[in-house]
């Protein structure tokens, strides 16, 4: 389930870097599952239903994917990395041996009903489906948690897609929206991360960040933002022949992002200010007490020229300055003693 409370959901997108391969996608189980993320998730779809046989390829397909030549259609290339139902149930049973969450995202209705018969309960919508109806319907009916992502939306389009999901009987508690770039990889400039922020207050949802840039530090920054759930493509090789390979983090670079992650989750803690545990020792340490910057004889009225504020904190605070002032010495002082109450009158 997707947890709401300071942990933050980590999903390693394998997609189809798996090539087609079968062997390819264990290792990126594999992967995944040594990275620490929390699920790792493939694409799952019926090329017939999904693309037309003439679909042009995006502009960052045809740069990712060597011999273009050979691949001219979306049909061609998607093709080539489809896997069989049976090839789902082998990862599934994969993924559970690694103690790893399994998820994959459907891009038809045969692959809906494919994912809920494999007994899924969690569901991620891709951001090309957003303005699917009877795909977002469909969905809806099978009251899956969903994670939906909203690349190249609109706020209005997404508030629609939503209401889809709701109407057709998935409670809106049950759906988190992922902020997301559909470019590979995507521009910082375009990232528009606060973006997400606007999502979460004004449709009152959770959200997240599917991100696509090259680096690790903007999953990051979503999470310091609010990010319930990070999503990041996974690669064994950024140079092998594909169209997401580019646009995705090895093995390594994945998991020094999950392990930011977990630190950034430290660090926001509470919203409550006041000194931490660690801190607590080093207050005497750093801040400072009212000392006697003079010898002073017995009976002398304290002025402020007689005073000095120096470490240790603890003694009387600074902060307590006019209550010292005007009181007399029960005694002589030398220069350097730290002032307590006990020597005034």
């Amino acid at each position: 389930m997707i947890k709401t409370s300071l942990h933050t959901l980590i999903i390693a997108e394998a997609g189809v870097n798996h090539n087609g391969k079968i062997d390819i996608a264990f290792a990126l189980i594999d992967a995944a599952a040594s990275a620490g993320a929390d699920y790792v998730k493939f694409q799952t779809f019926k090329t017939e239903e999904l693309t037309s046989r003439n679909a042009n390829l995006a502009d960052y397909q045809k740069a990712n994917i060597q011999q273009t030549k050979n691949i001219t259609t979306q049909y061609e290339m998607l093709k080539k990395l489809e896997l069989s139902a049976n090839h789902y149930k082998l990862l599934i049973q994969h993924c559970k041996s690694k103690k790893i969450g399994f998820l994959s995202s459907p891009f038809d209705i045969s692959s809906i009903e494919l994912l809920k018969n494999l007994g899924l309960k969690i569901i991620k919508i891709p951001s090309g489906e957003i303005t699917n109806y009877p795909y977002l319907k469909k969905i809806g009916e099978l009251k899956f948690e969903i994670i939906m992502s909203t690349g190249m939306a609109t706020l209005k389009e997404i508030e629609d897609a939503c209401q889809v999901l709701i109407n057709s009987g998935t409670p809106k508690e049950m759906i988190t929206l992922l902020h997301c770039n559909t470019a590979y990889p995507s521009p910082f400039e375009d990232v528009n991360l606060k973006a997400m922020i606007t999502i979460k207050n004004k449709l009152k949802i959770k959200i997240g960040y599917s991100d696509h840039t090259t680096g690790i530090e903007v999953p990051i920054a979503a999470v310091a933002l609010g990010a319930k759930v990070i999503e990041k493509h996974i690669t064994l090789n950024k140079s092998m022949n594909g169209p997401d390979h580019k646009a995705s983090l090895t093995p390594k670079e994945f998991k020094n992002m999950v392990q930011a992650i977990r630190n950034i989750e430290k660090a926001l803690g509470s919203p409550e200010k006041k000194p931490t545990p660690s801190e607590i020792k080093n207050i005497h340490i750093v801040r400072k007490s009212i000392h006697f910057a003079n010898n002073l004889p017995s009976g002398h009225i304290i002025t402020e020229n007689d005073l000095i504020m120096k470490r240790p904190g603890n003694g009387i605070s600074p902060m307590l300055l006019q209550q010292v002032i005007g009181k007399k010495l029960k005694c002589a002082v030398k220069a350097d003693t730290m002032l307590s109450w006990e020597l005034l009158i």
